[in-house]
């Protein structure tokens, strides 16, 4: 018994330490020191306050705007220094649309008890870890009860796989307020689950287990709302006690009353905040797509969504950390965006062994057969549900499959457990004492836990990598370039075929005059992704820089074979053909990239200048004009425009 506890602790210590160590913070609080600025905290110190909104101002300019919603009109506001990407803002207000239980049950106590504010980071690990030791709890009770006979090594293993195949490790790379509130539901479910089984095995306190697991899955729909509907498992020691024949009534008021004053608690704070009771803050997102106007959920995402989420394979390379993501087949339409998701059933084989759930209560007497019947049916249930409303909705998202792998791995180790017991000697199976057999079905379900695991450390591997890489993108818009500069190489020490980082080291090294070396990265991007557009326009602007204009015309031209509507290219073909002298097809080049984005103030003037030069002084007014419509401070087009004004006396 002391080897069987040592050995589980280890599992523990050593799932959660994978934990700590991956866990990283992202965004602006990544930036920045002082954990008050962060987005949970800043709500927190919105309540002390006595108001529902966060404790900070929305800007003057965003206040001023005809729609502060338009993503291009607010991006300044989103991506700037006064940072509000993805908050909410209503009336003059900001607020956090992200479910409000992580503030209620960590964040808030947090402060009060110590004084300190708590990071993302570690607020998603303590969330992930709790979770994690609640699932090997449930899997314990499990093997005692019903796996007596199941080797403790095999439930060592078992819980590993809970820890670290569940998408958790690629869940804690990027820590930042997408991941407390997934994690915060995350752990909730697990607590659900667990009360759940233990109102099915103690009849006596059944209506106050079932109510605590019900004020459980309140609090995570107040984390994660889409949950709502996988709230149906409450139902589950319900129809146990009905199909026993016992009393329902005061099961039903235990498994409906706590989540129903939880839901009303959540009608109203959303009515004080956004006038509706159903309304979370979703639709006044400040973010990168119009959120006001966007259907949310649709049958016509389903299949796209079941094909990223189970079915698409990662690409493999012979490159640490060796995953890519997959290709991602065409959005269909009204779908919002794609942030790389895994298809679990290709990439995590480790969960078909669910499909073994049946062996567990095979050979049973009525009773155990009901209640493990009852039991996984339940969480298989909520698996189904969570998984359909994921698949429904207009994005897709790794971190999104957090909500209901965990509870499909647990029905996978229900399926290896049950596997060994009709495979074990002492079984009463017609399977039972075949060694080959039970060593080729060991070897079978060890070698895809095996795999498993690994491809999720390698995910987590590469989301690490990303994460690092934000870190730099936003380190290099708030104009700390030598800081991105290490970023990036930091990234690309752990993944060397990081295209995005190339690219992005490449711009920060010419905006540090280090010429060469950005050349050599915008080649390394090009080398990896030969359609990379930006890349060619990048390498050929540095390329025009140092004198070599033909190599710049070829890349501005496959940047243009990529896509031919690219203003820049055809703005810098024009600026080369220009020089060159060859103003006719300069011209021809400046308007091809007006009609590509008729409001690019840069062409207008270049096509002035060609205009001018050709003798064609009304059309180049014209031009210059229009310069000055787009940015008045557009010195030399005033002064373009004087010298015209002025008459032929003033030209040079």
């Amino acid at each position: 018994m002391k080897n069987e506890r040592r050995i589980m602790v280890a599992v523990c210590v050593l799932v959660i330490g994978v934990y700590a160590c991956m866990a990283r913070s992202v965004g602006w609080e990544a930036l920045s020191p002082n954990a008050a600025d962060s987005y949970y905290n800043l709500l927190v110190e919105g309540f002390h306050d006595g108001h529902l909104s966060l404790k900070k101002e929305a800007p003057l300019g965003l206040t001023q705007l005809a729609d502060p919603y338009d993503p291009a009109a607010n991006a300044h506001f989103r991506l700037g220094p006064d940072r509000l990407q993805d908050l909410s803002y209503y009336k003059g207000r900001l607020y956090l649309y992200f479910g409000v239980t992580p503030a209620l049950i960590l964040f808030w106590p947090f402060v009060a008890l110590t004084g300190h504010y708590l990071s993302h980071r570690l607020a998603a690990v303590i969330f992930c870890a709790i979770g994690f030791l609640t699932s090997v709890g449930l899997l314990q009770a499990l093997w005692r009860r019903y796996f007596a006979n199941v080797s403790a090594w095999v439930v060592a293993v078992c819980a590993l796989a809970l820890g670290l195949a569940t998408g958790l490790p690629a869940l804690l790379p990027r820590s930042d307020v997408y991941e407390v509130a997934i994690s915060c539901g995350y752990m909730l479910t697990m607590l659900t689950l667990g009360a759940i089984w233990c109102a099915l095995h103690e009849p006596e306190r059944r209506c106050r287990l079932l109510g605590m697991a019900s004020l459980a899955y309140g609090l995570a729909v107040g984390a994660r709302p889409n949950l709502l509907f996988g709230a149906v498992i409450l139902l589950v020691p319900v129809v146990h006690a009905w199909r026993d024949r016992r009393c329902v009534w005061a099961l039903l008021i235990a498994a409906i009353g706590p989540i129903a004053l939880v839901g009303l608690g959540l009608m109203l704070y959303n009515e004080l905040r956004f006038d509706s009771p159903f309304e979370f803050g979703v639709r006044y997102e400040l973010g990168g797509q119009r959120q006001i106007t966007m259907q949310f959920f649709s049958p016509s995402y389903l299949w796209f969504n079941f094909r990223i989420y189970f079915l698409e394979p990662a690409r493999w390379s012979a490159r640490f950390p060796f995953v890519r993501e997959i290709v991602t087949p065409p959005l269909p339409a009204g779908h919002a965006w794609v942030e790389a998701p895994f298809g679990v059933l290709a990439n995590i084989p480790l969960v078909w062994l669910a499909l073994a759930v049946p062996l567990a209560w095979r050979d049973r007497t009525v009773e155990a057969r009901s209640i493990l019947r009852c039991f996984l049916s339940g969480a298989a249930l909520f698996f189904g549900v969570c998984a359909l409303v994921i698949c429904l909705y207009c994005g897709g998202n790794w971190r999104y499959e957090v909500e209901f792998l965990p509870a499909l791995m647990l029905l996978a180790m229900v399926g290896i457990l049950g596997l060994e017991r009709a495979l074990a000697p002492t079984s009463e199976s017609r399977l039972a004492d075949r060694p080959i057999l039970r060593r080729t079905a060991r070897c079978g379900w060890g070698l895809l836990l095996s795999f498993s695991v690994v491809f999720n450390l390698l995910a987590s591997t590469h989301w690490y990598a990303v994460g690092r890489w934000t870190i730099g993108v936003d380190l290099a818009q708030e104009e700390r370039v030598p800081e991105a500069i290490q970023k990036y190489e930091e990234v690309l020490r752990i993944e060397p075929d990081y295209v995005e980082a190339h690219y992005n080291l490449g711009v920060a090294l010419e905006r540090s005059g280090r010429l060469a070396e950005a050349i050599e990265h915008y080649r390394r991007a090009l080398h990896l992704r030969p359609d990379f557009s930006e890349a060619h326009i990048n390498l050929g602007n540095a390329l025009l820089r140092i004198g070599k204009p033909q190599e710049a015309i070829e890349h501005y031209r496959q940047a243009l074979r990529t896509d031919p509507d690219l203003a820049e290219a055809h703005s810098n073909l024009g600026v080369i053909y220009q020089r060159m002298g060859e103003l006719p097809e300069a011209v021809a080049q400046y308007e091809q990239a007006l009609r590509a984005k008729p409001d690019y103030p840069e062409a207008h003037f270049n096509l002035g200048l060609a205009l001018e030069k050709l003798g064609r002084t009304t059309e180049a007014i014209e031009q210059y004009e229009q310069t000055l419509k787009l940015r008045p401070d557009f010195t030399p087009a005033t002064k373009a425009l004087g010298r015209l004004r002025a008459g032929p006396s003033s030209r040079p």
